[in-house]
Order: structure tokens, then sequence, then C-alpha cells
């Protein structure tokens, strides 16, 4: 349906007049009756009559005239969808309860006028595709290799990776362990999936530190995992440090520093340097001026991870 047409219509019903609604849209009387005469050729029935009045809608025209609103207020809404400036800034994180959200949850408490539209997309590589193609502004992940070209990444905050036990494990009463102090221990990692980033990285740091992680067993999720780990004087698990978990206060399930170094797990900013959406700017200053600008501690992070380009 021309939507011309159709907002022709509206106007001529709300101007009471053709020559009125000619004024309004800057077009001439000749116009105005074109638009509506191949609109009633369309829907095949008379739209106005004429009175003494001035030009009111038939009965078809009334039946008409909320649902060529809704078009008209559909298509504003469809052109408001991407207009720079009014589109919702769509970024992607790994999860819900992660770190990158919180980046974000901090991002929107201090730009509170710019629309965000957070999603979950399986790893880094289909992240980095979804932010080429466009479908998505921008995604906070470890980044394993450079972005392809037109795209940019920039670190924006290294994690601390702590270890969680139960209370009977011989480590849970440490204030801190070493990495090097792991080794012989069952770290045990059931959501591990070879070829995703999060795989690349505790594999990296299992082969840096001579370390034992387990991915064996089916994933049923968070939960059980802490429920096995709390009832466990073996297994232990690694969880970042702004990881938001919550458990039932009888596993009294113990979150242990790393240290000496710390393992810190990479995330970064990916987006398309072509992108100008004004909240991808934003959201890029507010990410920069939060990064420390040097580690507190000495660090380890793989040798791929990515630190702007």
């Amino acid at each position: 349906m021309d939507l011309k047409a159709v907002r022709t219509f509206v106007t001529v019903v709300d101007a009471g007049q053709f020559q009125d609604a000619a004024d309004v849209l800057g077009v001439t009387q000749q116009a105005v009756s074109k638009r509506i005469a191949a609109l009633e050729k369309e829907l095949g029935v008379r739209l106005f009559t004429r009175t003494p009045r001035g030009t009111v809608p038939t009965i078809d025209g009334q039946a008409f005239l909320p649902h060529a609103r809704e078009l008209l207020l559909a298509e504003e809404r469809a052109a408001a969808s991407v207009r720079p400036g009014r589109r919702a800034l769509r970024v992607d994180v790994l999860g819900a309860r992660l770190a990158p959200a919180g980046l974000l949850r901090a991002f929107h408490e201090a730009e509170p006028g710019t629309d965000l539209d957070i999603v979950t997309l399986f790893d880094a590589a289909t992240a980095v595709a979804a932010v080429r193609s466009g479908t998505i502004d921008a995604t906070v992940r470890a980044v394993t290799t450079k972005p392809p070209e037109g795209l940019r990444a920039a670190r924006v905050l290294d994690e601390p990776v702590q270890l969680l036990t139960g209370p009977g494990h011989p480590l849970a009463g440490a204030r801190s362990v070493t990495p090097v102090q792991l080794a012989g221990y069952r770290i045990w990692m059931p959501g591990l999936v070879d070829g995703t980033e999060w795989a690349d990285y505790y594999g990296s740091l299992a082969a840096e530190f001579g370390l034992t992680i387990d991915s064996v067993g089916p994933n049923f999720g968070t939960e059980p995992l802490l429920d096995a780990v709390a009832d466990s004087a073996e297994l232990a698990t690694f969880v970042g440090e702004q990881t938001r978990l919550v458990w039932p206060a009888g596993h009294d399930l113990r979150r242990i520093p790393l240290t000496d170094p710390t393992p810190v797990y990479p995330h970064s900013l990916v987006w398309a340097a072509a992108n100008t959406h004004p909240g991808l700017a934003a959201l890029r200053t507010h990410l920069a001026a939060r990064r420390p600008a040097r580690p507190a501690a000495r660090t380890w992070t793989p040798a791929w991870a990515v630190r702007g380009v």
C-alpha cells in the first residue's frame, strides 16, 4: 500500500478539505485528488463524500481511518528503529551474570538516555560475525585473534579469576593461592566447549601452570555445578571475580583469590569502525574511563589476548 496516499487520506480527514490538506502536505490540490483516487481504486471503495460543511469520510473511510493511522505509526516506528540516535544500541555479552553485563549495567546507570538492547550469542566467533554483518553494534568478549578488517577491538576489563571450593576442600581455608599451588588438584569446568574463547583461555591457563582442568560430564548449568562443588572435598572450579553467584547458605562456598601471578580474563569491546551510532561512542568513552591505567598486581593472561587495534 502506498503510504504517501495513506498519509494524504489521514491529512484530508484531519483538515476537512482537499485544499487545506494540500497546504499541509505542500503539494497541489490536484496531487491530493490523484492520491486519494488511487487509494480508492486500490481499496475498491469511496473514502470521502462532499457536504456543505466540507469533505468528510464515508462509512468505509471511517472504518479505514484507525488502520490508516496505525500504518503511519508503524512507518514512523520502523524509521525510528534505524534512525541515528533513536535506535537502541545492540550489544552482545556471554551471560547476564558475568562481568560484561555488569559493565553495561554501569553504563546504563551513567547514561540512562541511551537505550540498550542486550543479546547473548554463543561464542566470540558468532558475536564477531554479527558485528561484521551489522546484526549487533558491539560485543564484549575475550578475543583470541585479530578482528577482521573493518572491525576494532579494545581491552576494557582484565577480570581476576578466582578459585571456588566447598568447605571440605583442602584449600578452603586459604586466604589466597598461587596458580602453581593448584597443580594436582581437580578443577571441574563442565561448561568448557572446544573452540570457544573461554575454553581457549582456560586451556592456556592449564598449560601455563600445569593444571588439571576437567570438562568431562554433562553441563547442567551453574546451580548443579555449585551443588557439586559444595558437597565435594575434591572438586573446585574457576569463576570470574565479578561473576554474580548466589547459593544456599548451607553450601558455605569459598571464593579464593589467585595471586603471584593473578590470572585475569581479558574482556574486549569489539565494534565496526564505520558504525556511527552515538551510543557506541558513549559506551567506548565510558569503558575507557573506567579501565585502570595499570594492574594493581602481577597478572597473567594468554599471549593471544588482544589489547587493542
